[in-house]
């Protein structure tokens, strides 16, 4: 009766996706697949499904019978487990947490499609528009597909957010971030310089906001 009560749950927790019934490469996902993980909600219920990161979408999906299900109501969700993994609700999104202790450290996965653009003269190809919009993957469900439409490419990024002295604040480089650390910039600088400390590489990030924790 309880695992019933829990999968009713997750159910309410649902937005309408998509169906794929074989295995595809999930570019605009940021698993190679779903993984059995386990949410956690504040009531204290934990369920255990089949999930993934939607970073186009920027929506924790999930997998049943075969249909592919955004999670809703993220006011009741505690956190998602996938793999060694932790996610949270942060503003309305899921972000990934990196590193909590003095500092806290989120990330926030995300990707934009490019079109792969009309033909043009000589064997070429010509783009309006660089970058598809969202609103067209929404309005057709393509976004939930595990595979895009032929020529369609991705383009990954992230957002962070930091938790310092109890203030939240997002940033979306790595000038942006020192400026949080203030009186400590040139200790910030010269470990971004000798590490050569990549922005898109959560572990690196991570790394760089525990060696600032410490000076």
């Amino acid at each position: 009766m309880k695992t019933l009560l829990s999968l009713f749950t997750l159910c309410l927790l649902a937005l309408s996706g998509q169906c794929q019934r074989h295995k595809v490469e999930l570019s605009h996902y940021i698993f190679s697949e779903f993984i059995k993980g386990t949410v956690l909600m504040k009531s204290g219920t934990k369920n255990f499904t089949m999930l993934n990161y939607n970073a186009l979408t920027e929506e924790m999906v999930f997998d049943k019978n075969g249909n592919k299900l955004a999670m809703a109501q993220l006011e009741e969700i505690d956190t998602v487990y996938i793999d060694d993994r932790k996610f949270i609700p942060l503003q309305g999104k899921f972000v990934e947490i990196l590193y909590q202790n003095k500092y806290d450290l989120y990330a926030c996965h995300k990707c934009s499609v490019i079109d792969p653009g009309k033909p043009a003269a000589y064997g070429g190809t010509s783009q309006t528009s660089s970058t598809t919009t969202f609103s067209s993957f929404i309005s057709n469900g393509q976004a939930y597909q595990l595979k895009l439409p032929d020529g369609f490419t991705t383009k990954t990024f992230n957002e962070y957010f930091l938790k310092k002295d109890g203030k939240l604040t997002m940033f979306v480089s790595l000038r942006q971030l020192s400026k949080l650390f203030g009186e400590k910039s040139e200790q910030f600088k010269n470990y971004v310089k000798e590490n050569k400390v990549d922005f898109e590489d959560p572990d690196a990030m991570a790394e760089l906001v525990k060696y600032m924790e410490g000076q």
